[in-house]
């Protein structure tokens, strides 16, 4: 039989640079353009404060894990349940026919029931010797019959 390796820690991404993943230092540079951009347009006090929120923003995204999950992931998650409802309700009307058809096919199932216990077979009550001769017999390959 051919052995096949099977891959373990799927679920860990590779590292660049120390502890940074790849996709972490992508979310960073991708974080440095707007940063750069409020520097040279805004004045100081908005400059940091745009600064703040897209690095804080950023670095969420690329570090923070809730439950083993990327940030995104989580966000993406809650999206996507704020999207669908969560109560699933269903409203079916029943025409009288409808209800008259489940009853009568109520009826016929109590009436079956009925039937059927009149009819049940009683079970013959075995005796230990007949277990015994029964065990005899097969513990024996059928050489001694009772």
């Amino acid at each position: 039989m051919q052995q096949f390796t099977v891959p373990q820690f799927i679920d860990v991404e590779d590292k660049i640079f120390g502890p940074v993943t790849a996709r972490q230092f992508s979310i960073m540079i991708g974080a440095v353009g707007p940063i750069f951009l409020a520097y040279k347009l805004a004045d100081f006090a908005l400059f940091v404060f745009i600064a703040i929120l897209i690095g804080g923003t950023a670095a969420m995204f690329a570090f923070v894990r809730i439950n083993g999950q990327a940030f995104h992931y989580f966000v993406l998650n809650i999206l996507q349940t704020l999207r669908r409802p969560s109560r699933r309700l269903w409203y079916k009307s029943y025409t009288n026919a409808s209800l008259q058809d489940f009853l009568n096919y109520e009826k016929q199932n109590v009436k079956d029931k009925l039937d059927a216990e009149d009819n049940k077979i009683e079970k013959k009550v075995i005796s230990n010797t007949r277990i015994r001769d029964l065990s005899l017999l097969v513990n024996t390959g059928g050489y001694f019959k009772v």
